[in-house]
């Protein structure tokens, strides 16, 4: 079983990014579970999503240790670092987040998820660069499962953006 949390402000697609690693999973054949979890602000509050991916029925959705942990902000660093099991992976936004005290029993990679974006004309796929920089750390599932996975949960009415994403996962997937 993989257990995975992603967690950030309200607005940063912390809930879209889960659900795209969910269909991934489902497309798969995996047994999944997606379970959204925010403040009352559409923007700025918190947000956060456990992911559950197995090959046997989950019997529960909510991940209170996460094998691996993907932060877009510092309040989620700091409120969930302590949860991830010992010898999981956390991967954090070193845009927006100084790891000051690692912990030395977990795998922890950063990566500027935020200002790649903004270099790469991708502002607001920092997410994407952060499943793609994970998907490459952990290999939670197969890359191109993850991209066809992309390409059915981004809807009609934003088909513009499907390119863009694709483009954000792959430079997250070979970040080095």
């Amino acid at each position: 079983m993989t257990n995975m949390l992603f967690a950030g402000f309200g607005g940063q697609g912390i809930l879209f990014a889960g659900k795209i690693t969910a269909n991934a999973g489902m497309s798969y054949n995996k047994q999944v579970s997606w379970l959204p979890s925010y403040g009352p602000e559409m923007r700025g509050g918190t947000a956060n999503c456990s992911v559950c991916i197995d090959d046997e029925p989950i019997s529960c959705p909510l991940v209170s240790e996460p094998d691996i942990l993907v932060v877009m902000n510092k309040p989620s660093y700091h409120k969930f670092e302590n949860s991830i099991v010992e010898g999981g992976t956390l991967v954090y936004d070193s845009s927006l987040i100084e790891n000051d005290e690692p912990r030395n029993d977990i795998n922890v990679y950063g990566i500027p998820a935020t200002s790649l974006a903004e270099s790469e004309g991708l502002n607001g796929l920092a997410n994407i660069i952060m499943l793609g920089f994970t998907l490459q750390k952990t290999n939670f599932l197969p890359y191109d499962v993850v991209s066809k996975a992309i390409e059915k949960s981004v809807p009609k009415s934003k088909e513009h953006l499907l390119k863009p994403n694709l483009k954000a996962l792959e430079i997250g997937f070979n970040y080095k």
